[in-house]
Parts: C-alpha cells; structure tokens; sequence
C-alpha cells in the first residue's frame, strides 16, 4: 500500500465531497460499522425509522482483508465490507451514521466521506475518538457542543450526547451540512453515548466477528 500514493488520491476524492443542505424529509436512517477477527472484517448495516428509531432492516457481509490498519486511511480497509452490506440492502435508507470521520479528516476523507462520495448517498461521520482538528471541550450537559477546525476552518462537532459522558465527534461526511449532522445524531440519541443505529451496527457486527469460525 503506497501512501504517498493514496494520499493524493484522498485529496482528488476530497474535492468531491459535497457539505450542503441535501436532506428534505427524513423517514430512514442507517448505523454503519465494522468488527475485525483475525484477518477477516465482517460489517453491519441497521436500517431504522425516523425520528421513533424502530428497527426496519439489517444487512451484514464479511471480507477477507490483507490491508493493515493505517491512522488517516481507515477507509482502505473498512470500505469494501460496509459497502458489500450497503448493497444487500433493498431499500436505501435516507442517510447513514457511520462509525468513523467525515471531512474531520487531515484531508479531508474520513471512512463516512468515502463511502457518501463512491454510492452518491447522504453520509455523517459519528466516531468515538478525535483524529484531526483543534477544539475546545464542550460542556458536561447534553447537547452542549463545540467546533472542531483545522485552522479556522469548520470541519466537525464535538458533541455531549449524554450528561457528563465523554462526547462523540461528529463531522459531515457527504450530502449533509453541520446543523444536519447535530439535529441528526442529538435526535437519534437515546440514553446511550452513541446513536442508536450506530450503537446497534457496532454490537451486531461484533457478534458477528466473535461468533465466526
């Protein structure tokens, strides 16, 4: 894998993402991630209503990979998978959290990027540790939020979705804006640190993973 290589690739497909206002109506919404056993990825899509997040649909893949984890190029390897489960899916859901970065990305391609920009689809990236981007930290109250930025430039929101518990980082990945990205997460929240559809891909696809021979 060379980066150099893929560095100049992620800048060409950062040039692609599109930060605006896409989403009109919202009925579905998607979870999205990725577990790892050995040398094999196995990935979970769950499909929910919105606002009332019932479960409508789940979808899972499993891939082999040979493809090393590399900070900043997470969607080399996680990608393949997410999309195999993406496409076995017969109703498209109107937007997808994945577990991951969007543009909060040192340039500016996190995983939910990636993905939004190779299917065309409404993207938010919703990942549980900081990469990229300065910020200070938001208060302890839920709901309370400060900008991630890379210079003065917006990329993402460090976001408290629970009272006193570590927030998560949320930045747009594709087809969406910033107060989509907060109105989104924040709504699909409930009781729990991450996104209920995120919160569910993340425990399904590690099932997955833990169970597989």
């Amino acid at each position: 894998m060379r980066l150099d290589r893929l560095v100049e690739q992620q800048k060409r497909l950062a040039s692609l993402v599109r930060i605006t206002k896409h989403l009109q109506q919202i009925n579905t919404i998607a979870g999205a991630d990725v577990a790892r056993r050995g040398t094999y990825l196995f990935a979970c899509i769950g499909v929910f209503s919105y606002p009332d997040l019932q479960l409508l649909a789940t979808s899972h893949a499993k891939l082999h990979t040979t493809i090393p984890y590399v900070p900043g190029f997470l969607s080399y390897r996680e990608l393949p998978v997410m999309i195999r489960a993406y496409r076995k899916l017969e109703e498209q859901p109107d937007v997808i959290i994945i577990d991951g970065q969007g543009i909060a990305h040192p340039r500016g391609l996190g995983l939910a990027s990636h993905f939004g920009i190779t299917l065309n689809v409404p993207t938010i990236g919703c990942a549980k540790s900081h990469l990229f981007g300065k910020y200070e930290e938001p208060r302890a109250q839920r709901g309370a939020y400060r900008t991630i930025r890379n210079r003065r430039q917006p990329i993402g929101i460090v976001l408290r979705t629970r009272d006193n518990v570590k927030p998560v980082y949320v930045s747009p990945g594709h087809l969406v804006d910033f107060g989509d990205c907060l109105r989104i997460v924040l709504r699909a929240t409930r009781g729990f640190r991450l996104p209920e559809p995120v919160r569910y891909a993340h425990r399904m696809a590690g099932i997955k993973a833990s169970s597989a021979l």
